[in-house]
């Protein structure tokens, strides 16, 4: 039965990558993946088959994925962060059923949400969800309607895909949705880069959020009623109490 790893490759940095990742990367034949995430790894495994797709080829990224293990490759598909988090496990499954003779094994990494919150301090230690703000595959009233359903249910928020050139006025409309539930002051934070050259974090206000520039490489922390600054990390309480 021939092989492909569907794995996470977390921020692109090798010391981001687990120990699995980079044997199932070592293991394989050829890698696989969207231009940017390929360019990440290559120095890092020299003498691999390197193939690519540009973005918004994902389904004939898959196609090549099973042709090539076909061949008796072993395959790695690569994502950046996790591959079961907005990545490719799912559609590496639906594609999958027309290769049965294939096995898939799905490789977790590092995904935005856990690498920004790090950088930031701990916005996520309590309830959270993850919504993206890119209406390419999801109409925008149904983002807007879980962006309200999680400000009222007090969740801390992360947004990823917050802004681009045709989405400029995306994280603006998000914020005005959120305070709806959510006081102006809340604590929210921004991480662009993350653990990559030119990383950036702040700690904000929701108001202040609402006109902060992002791009497609910042993710977007909102917190909920509780969340804090202390000493300029962003820090979402428990609930432990001492005893």
């Amino acid at each position: 039965m021939s092989k492909i790893y569907v794995i996470g490759i977390g921020p692109g940095a090798y010391d981001q990558m687990t120990g699995k990742a980079i044997r199932a990367m070592n293991e394989s034949d050829a890698i696989i993946g969207y231009t940017v995430y390929v360019d990440l790894v290559k120095e890092y495994f020299p003498g691999k088959e390197f193939m690519t797709t540009p973005m918004k080829k994902e389904v004939d990224r898959c196609v090549l994925a099973f042709e090539e293990a076909k061949k008796g490759k072993t395959v790695s598909m690569i994502c950046s962060g996790d591959a079961g988090v907005y990545g490719m496990a799912g559609l590496m499954y639906e594609v999958g059923v027309n290769y049965p003779e294939t096995e898939l094994e799905i490789i977790p990494g590092v995904t935005a949400a856990t690498g920004g919150a790090a950088v930031l301090g701990a916005p996520l230690i309590h309830d959270f969800c993850l919504i993206s703000l890119s209406d390419l595959l999801t109409p925008w009233e149904k983002i807007e309607a879980r962006l309200l359903a999680a400000a009222q249910a007090d969740f801390v928020v992360c947004l990823y895909n917050p802004s681009s050139k045709k989405r400029h006025d995306y994280l603006q409309k998000a914020c005005d949705l959120m305070m709806k539930y959510k006081s102006p002051d809340t604590i929210c934070g921004t991480v662009s880069n993350i653990a990559r050259d030119g990383e950036e974090a702040h700690v904000m206000t929701l108001k202040e959020l609402r006109d902060t520039q992002v791009d497609m490489f910042t993710t977007v922390f909102i917190g909920n009623s509780q969340t804090k600054e202390i000493s300029n990390k962003m820090v979402t309480p428990r609930g432990y109490r001492n005893v």
